[in-house]
């Protein structure tokens, strides 16, 4: 596809969501782009937060990070290009160790995976002898191959019943695990670091003090002020939100399983409380949804992912991302059981 292809394409899809001059400027981009994947015989995966010239042009495959790893485990490119964060395309290294796996941002970080590390897993495990773990796929490698089992948003209840547990250790979202908790019953703690000589508790779930930097931003009163405002909107929120939002809003669930929502049911109008730019990528998407603007949380670290560096990655092949082979091997058991039970129990 020509650049002016490319822009006569994106014009159609985004010309209420990006400015005329940036749309050229983009398809350019995206025709240099797709050119070096064929060249290079390179895949791009992207995520559903990317923004919207980026996502509507140059990704083979799109999705959440379930969907994507799935991806990543069959993909036969010699290059996977993963315009998501580094813990995205270290799952994608985990799947491949054969291939190179490139991130376009040395800064696409995420403020959830920093929040706990391998020794702290350790230090729970030792405290807990016996009681399984799960960790949310937003962590780094070596906290994953401390895990007996992953977990995605979209299946975290599904992942934690697979494991027919009295106890289960649920690692590091405190609201994903809380709002685990609320739809399984089971009551959970977040034990301190420095635990109490003694201390007998009645637990079913052992969470950690994680949080996702955009997801703990919305509030029930921002809720609660939209439908003031537009009485007929339907909200709908991501599981790494509090339990709080959760309860408020219209529907909950991944990333996909939002997509999927906004596209099977007939709302006046819809408010996503999750990285904002997806907002945009479904009105892209879906012009005849009424998708409301009122959204201003990006994510600093996904917002990193440009089209420049997304080619530059491909002409210099940077920037390389590698887990040690023993860390590999035990995050690859944990990815690789989380794939196999897929969305089982969710109503994606």
């Amino acid at each position: 596809m020509s650049a002016e292809e490319m822009y006569q394409k994106l014009k159609i899809k985004l010309h209420d969501v990006v400015p005329d001059p940036e749309l050229r400027i983009k398809a350019g981009l995206a025709e240099e782009i797709n050119r070096l994947k064929k060249e290079r015989n390179a895949v791009i995966l992207g995520h559903n937060y990317m923004e919207p010239a980026l996502f509507h042009s140059i990704p083979d495959y799109t999705g959440d990070s379930l969907e994507l790893s799935r991806v990543a485990a069959k993909t036969d490119a010699d290059i996977i290009v993963f315009c998501g964060v580094k813990f995205m395309a270290e799952t994608a290294k985990i799947l491949n160790p054969g291939k190179t796996v490139l991130i376009p941002s040395e800064k696409a970080g995420c403020s959830l995976a920093a929040s706990i590390t391998a020794e702290d897993v350790r230090q729970l495990k030792a405290r807990f002898p016996g009681v399984p773990v799960v960790t949310y796929v937003n962590t780094y490698a070596d906290v994953k191959a401390e895990t007996d089992i992953c977990c995605t948003s979209s299946n975290a209840k599904a992942v934690v019943e697979s494991l027919n547990a009295d106890t289960v250790i649920f690692l590091p979202d405190e609201y994903l695990a809380r709002n685990v908790a609320a739809e399984t019953g089971k009551h959970i703690i977040f034990p301190t670091k420095e635990p109490k000589a003694g201390t007998d508790l009645d637990y079913q779930l052992i969470g950690w003090h994680g949080r996702c930097e955009v997801h703990e931003q919305f509030t029930v009163q921002d809720i609660r002020t939209i439908r003031a405002q537009f009485p007929d909107v339907m909200i709908l929120s991501h599981p790494a939100c509090s339990p709080e939002v959760v309860a408020e809003s219209d529907f909950s669930g991944s990333t996909t399983a939002m997509i999927k929502h906004v596209e099977q049911t007939n709302a006046p109008r819809y408010l996503l409380l999750t990285e904002c730019s997806m907002g945009d990528n479904i009105m892209a998407a879906h012009p005849e949804k009424e998708m409301l603007r009122l959204c201003m949380v990006r994510c600093p670290h996904m917002n990193t992912i440009t089209m420049e560096d997304t080619r530059d990655a491909l002409l210099k092949t940077q920037y390389v991302v590698d887990v040690p082979e023993d860390i590999r091997v035990r995050a690859y058991r944990a990815v690789e059981r989380m794939i196999q039970i897929g969305g089982i129990g969710k109503k994606d």
